[in-house]
């Protein structure tokens, strides 16, 4: 049977972290549904680096979420991928958050997390303790508050978590994610 994956997005989602591992994923033949608070048109984010202190941030492509994150059963997934950009700041805010990522956690099941990724993560905090991962510099904070590790590296893998800087580093985010998902 196809494996299928699981991504969970908003409003603001960047848009490189969300369409490349989405394209990817159906690229290998790997059902994918994208979950969000409700069913909807996502309105993505285009972060970018030109020299400013920090990202710089433009509307970015539309996308559709096919899943509202109440319905999403997570026992029918193989995997779950996190896009950053300014979306988890508030989906972490969601009820169903927790219930949704922690599933992927307890059943150790590949979890790629990137860019600004790691706040959503702080909602199941108890299963990061003692882990190593990345993330966006500005969530280091996020990550060290959770009891995690931070590792500067831009991509790393540390069990079935798979974590990345931001969409630069998005070809081994993917690598390393399907390698995980297709063991």
């Amino acid at each position: 049977m196809a494996k299928k994956v699981l991504l969970l997005a908003g409003d603001a989602v960047e848009a490189l972290e969300i369409y490349y591992p989405y394209y990817r994923l159906l690229e290998e033949g790997i059902a994918a549904d994208i979950a969000a608070p409700s069913v909807k048109k996502l309105n993505t984010v285009v972060h970018d680096f030109t020299g400013w202190d920090t990202y710089t941030e433009k509307p970015g492509y539309l996308i559709d979420a096919n899943l509202a994150f109440a319905d999403v059963k997570p026992e029918t997934y193989d995997g779950l991928i996190i896009p950053g950009g300014r979306a988890p700041e508030y989906i972490r805010l969601n009820p169903d958050v927790p219930r949704i990522v922690r599933h992927f956690f307890e059943a150790g099941k590949p979890v790629g997390a990137i860019c600004h990724a790691a706040q959503v993560l702080e909602v199941v905090r108890d299963v990061l303790q003692g882990r190593e991962m990345t993330a966006y510099i500005a969530c280091r904070p996020s990550v060290e508050g959770m009891g995690a590790k931070y590792i500067t590296e831009t991509l790393h893998v540390d069990g079935n978590l798979v974590s990345g800087h931001a969409w630069p580093d998005l070809p081994g985010f993917m690598r390393e994610f399907l390698k995980l998902l297709n063991r």
